[in-house]
């Protein structure tokens, strides 16, 4: 049998902007659902997932691409649920954690440098950082990508691109816009993105760079829809 490349309920699928996911999540953090758990349980289904398709981690070398924003914090979520399935992971931050831009990333962040299981690379070089890994992690950019990609971004895309790991998008492959599907520059080639809440709309039209995609629900309450969808 023919596995599906959508993990979905096509009876309730909708696919949706990125305007509206941002109008969703700002509803429900109104209703009183806040940032930090959807943050929270993207980035514990997405780990998750990693030990459904593998079992034991504590075999895998494992390296999160970090940026700077929500994609970024996801990420540093996924790093904490993996070391505590047993794996120490590699977190690269693009950049530096003073430059972090939300309160929500900050925070965890903030815990993972408490957390001696948790390797953290700081790096705006990424062509240093020794990559050996089993499975990557992409959690650089999320949905707001526009125009040309710089660096340290661009060298970590590359990085990414060419190894022989396999390669998980968190939300969105790094590069591409999830509204059109297009890649004005560089993207991440996932062998599986994982995207939350709902599909956005440009992902079905480039599955060679989302590879299988699969929504996660995340919490957020059907009421935070009402006047969006």
């Amino acid at each position: 049998m023919v596995k599906p490349l959508f993990d979905i309920n096509f009876r309730t699928h909708v696919e949706i902007t990125v305007k509206q996911m941002m109008q969703i999540e700002e509803n429900g953090h109104k209703m009183g659902f806040l940032r930090k758990l959807m943050m929270e349980n993207a980035g514990a289904s997405t780990a998750r997932y990693l030990l459904e398709k593998y079992g034991n981690l504590q075999e895998k070398k494992i390296t999160v691409f970090a940026g700077l924003g929500n994609n970024g914090g996801d990420s540093f979520v996924v790093a904490r649920h993996l070391a505590g399935f047993g794996c120490k992971p590699d977190v690269v931050l693009l950049g530096s954690p003073d430059k972090i831009k939300t309160d929500e990333s900050i925070s965890n962040w903030k815990i993972l440098e408490k957390m001696d299981s948790v390797n953290l690379i700081v790096s705006s070089d990424p062509i240093q950082v020794p990559l050996n890994a089993d499975i990557i992690i992409d959690g650089i950019f999320g949905t707001g990508i526009s125009g040309k990609i710089r660096e340290p971004y661009a060298t970590a895309i590359y990085l990414i691109n060419t190894s022989q790991a396999f390669k998980l998008a968190v939300d969105v492959p790094s590069g591409l816009d999830p509204d059109s599907g297009s890649v004005i520059d560089k993207c991440v080639k996932a062998d599986v993105t994982i995207t939350y809440h709902k599909m956005k709309i440009g992902m079905p039209k480039r599955m060679d760079m989302c590879g299988k995609i699969i929504v996660e629900k995340i919490g957020i309450p059907p009421e935070a829809e009402v006047g969006v969808l």
